[in-house]
């Protein structure tokens, strides 16, 4: 190897600590930016000529060497909608592409796919959850009808905060024991319902014993149009129960409403029309089913011993909140006790995920090397979704600094080298003066 030589591969060693010194001051400058990644320095040797007898210049080059497979610390955050992911994988997110639209209630996107494990996702004012760096959080559509998540359709997901509808009571369910030797007649409940307008309305249920194992029931709901006194039912029915207890049969002759087949194992229904001013409102009072000890049932006592009655109406209610749970389902809660699930979040997984191409704001892109992502629910992979915390980032102050060092030391030896190499040029130069 010539003197030239040796210049050539000290220059390519300070330009490759150069190289290392940017990755390791990009690490500690990010040393506590949620969801980021350091990138390690890997340095390479290309060598131009060898043999046996001569070796030639050679020079060194430096290669990042990405550590996005590198869990960060789960650190819990006081935000109760951050996100961290334990295990591989990323969030789905957008970028923005322009500004709102006139009114500023929705927001157009960039068509390229982004992934980030920057979690740390708060709701804007247009209803969207965007993390700190600006990223959209993309997410599946839930159908509110049915509950089924449309797989689909992966788009950023924005909440509405606009008041629920009330939901009529179409359902009122049952636990109570009847006694066998009531103290007094009849033994009454009373259970709270909504009308379609989401007025609150009574139900009041009234059992009276017509023989051994043998009742007779009054439904009356004092707002109903057609009953004015409490004299005047919106509906009766007759119950036999058997030498166990249980329900065996249930009968109505009320116009306009139904009672369900004298069948064991099946649901014991009584379908019952009521009307609060705006047509009839049919509510289906569930009572267990035939043969069943979980409801209606008949047990020894003097008093109606209520276990529980619930029903599914809602008043109107307001945006109170919104909850993620493991399984990443977005759900909104209203001030009326209503909660609706909207939204579930997958995460991507990708085959060689240290090849991702990194983009500005803890973001992604897939890239040649790290193939195409696959968009999985939480916890297909192994991965879990840790809610009302943030990952931290994966760079450890203590071995950047180790790093920095080296890094100041192999750089100062190869200017050493060339100042030598200066040396002994100067020396030749001087020989021919």
């Amino acid at each position: 190897m010539s003197i030239f030589g040796a210049l050539d591969t000290s220059v390519s060693g300070m330009q490759a600590q150069s190289s290392a010194f940017t990755n390791i001051s990009d690490n500690i400058a990010n040393s506590q930016t949620t969801g980021y990644k350091g990138v390690d320095t890997n340095f390479i040797n290309y060598l131009v000529q060898s043999s046996p007898s001569s070796n030639g210049a050679d020079s060194v080059i430096a290669r990042p060497s990405y550590t996005n497979t590198v869990q960060g610390t789960v650190t819990q955050s006081t935000n109760p909608l951050a996100l961290a992911i334990s295990g591989q994988g990323f969030f789905n997110v957008s970028e923005p592409a322009a500004s709102a639209t006139a009114g500023g209630t929705t927001q157009s996107f960039q068509s390229q796919q982004y992934y980030t494990r920057a979690g740390d996702f708060t709701l804007n004012k247009q209803g969207y959850l965007v993390n700190s760096a600006g990223a959209y959080l993309n997410a599946w559509p839930i159908d509110t009808a049915t509950g089924i998540v449309n797989t689909s359709s992966l788009a950023p997901i924005q909440i509405s905060q606009a008041t629920t509808p009330p939901v009529a009571t179409s359902s009122v369910s049952l636990s109570a024991s009847l006694p066998t030797t009531p103290a007094t007649s009849p033994v009454n409940t009373q259970v709270d319902i909504y009308d379609s307008l989401g007025n609150l309305q009574q139900l009041n249920l009234s059992w009276t014993q017509t023989g051994t194992n043998q009742w007779n029931m009054a439904a009356y709901a004092p707002g109903d149009l057609g009953a004015s006194t409490a004299a005047a039912p919106i509906a009766t029915a007759s119950m036999t129960f058997g030498s166990n207890g249980t329900l065996s049969a249930l009968s109505t002759t009320t116009t306009n409403a139904a009672a369900s087949a004298n069948t064991a194992g099946k649901p014991a229904t009584l379908t019952i029309p009521a009307n609060f001013g705006n047509g009839t409102q049919n509510i289906a009072l569930d009572f267990g089913t035939f043969g069943g000890t979980a409801g209606l049932t008949q047990y020894a006592g003097t008093s109606l011993n209520l276990q529980g009655a619930s029903q599914n109406g809602t008043p109107p209610g307001n945006f109170s909140n919104l909850s993620i749970d493991t399984q990443g389902n977005i759900t909104v809660n209203y001030n009326n006790g209503f909660s609706q699930a909207v939204a579930q979040i997958p995460i991507a997984t990708f085959d060689a995920p240290d090849a991702l191409q990194n983009q500005s704001g803890q973001i992604y892109t897939a890239s040649q090397g790290s193939g195409s992502a696959t968009i999985n629910p939480i916890g297909s992979n192994g991965n879990a979704l840790v809610t009302g915390s943030t990952e931290s980032s994966n760079v450890d102050i203590a071995t950047q600094f180790t790093n920095l060092i080296t890094a100041q030391q192999a750089y100062t030896a190869n200017s050493k080298v060339i100042t030598t190499a200066q040396q002994l040029l100067t020396t030749v130069v001087n020989m021919v003066q």
